[in-house]
């Protein structure tokens, strides 16, 4: 049985692989899939991936663009979520800023460099008409453990991530959501290394086809509502917003859309140039 190993975030979006893991679908085609949490997001898969801890990632769309240009040897195989991501806005319950004017210029907590985190601050700042040289400040917490520490201490001023995970840590007054930001793409893709597709393309389609027949029906699960809701710790109203405001994919992500991303990157200066689509997808 081949091992392979893949990451991704410990939050709801994940759950299908959860649910395809528990049934032994992966084992009953000869594959020992093995699922890494990454509560560090975006830039820590980068780093998994481009050292072999991980073969693939569900990672987020502009992270793994960004890191595949920067380097990064590997490609996008498909979009998991084409639904985008609603970052919300968040500071300390007792922060004096009320505001997303308020924030400008203010340190954004953010995971990693090159993390999702740290790509939507300047998407946020675009948005607002904010000068992305002096109006972005920022503090690395690594995770949302970090943001808690850096936000109640005063380490750091605001923080985004994505609304509905840190939705109970607003329910419980530890943070105050100022705003929303959804970002301006699918939010999640699968990306592969390059060294392992080669050699295992047929076990890679095997998993695509695998977790494709669970998200194109995901929402229909009996009972999926509180099942997510008694795993994440969400409340049954949060994750039916959810769950109706997210759209899975099984088709790969189309050049126009990848454009847009790399656009959109260029022009906040994270990227250095655009790349040609077929550098950075695999079509089977």
């Amino acid at each position: 049985m081949k091992k392979i190993n893949i990451g991704g975030v410990p939050e709801h979006f994940n759950l299908a692989w959860y649910l395809t893991l528990k049934n032994g679908e992966y084992k009953a085609k000869d594959i020992n899939l093995r699922w890494h949490d990454y509560h560090g997001g975006t830039g820590q898969m980068c780093k998994g991936l481009r050292e072999g801890d991980i073969d693939l990632a569900v990672i987020l769309t502009e992270g793994i663009v960004k890191d595949i240009i920067a380097g990064n040897p590997s490609k996008i195989i498909q979009t998991y979520t084409q639904s985008p991501l609603i970052w919300g806005i968040h500071v300390a319950a007792d922060s004096q800023f009320g505001t997303i004017k308020d924030i400008k210029g203010k340190r954004a907590a953010i995971s990693r460099y090159g993390s999702g985190s740290h790509l939507m601050a300047f998407v946020n700042a675009k948005n607002n008409g904010w000068n992305l040289d002096k109006d972005l400040d920022f503090s690395v917490i690594k995770n949302l453990d970090g943001a808690i520490k850096g936000l109640t201490n005063g380490s750091a001023d605001y923080f985004m991530w994505e609304k509905f995970t840190t939705k109970p840590l607003v329910d419980n007054g530890t943070f105050r959501r100022i705003g929303n930001c959804p970002s301006p793409w699918p939010c999640f893709v699968i990306a592969v290394r390059n060294e392992f597709l080669e050699r295992n393309k047929d076990d890679v389609k095997t998993i695509l086809n695998i977790i494709n027949n669970t998200t194109s029906e995901f929402k229909y699960i009996p009972s999926i509502n509180r099942t997510i809701a008694n795993r994440y710790g969400q409340e049954l109203e949060d994750v039916q917003e959810w769950l109706s405001l997210t759209e899975w994919s099984q088709e790969l992500i189309d050049e126009k859309t990848l454009n847009k991303v790399q656009d959109e990157l260029l022009q906040l200066n994270i990227i250095p140039n655009k790349w040609n689509y077929h550098d950075l997808v695999y079509k089977f």
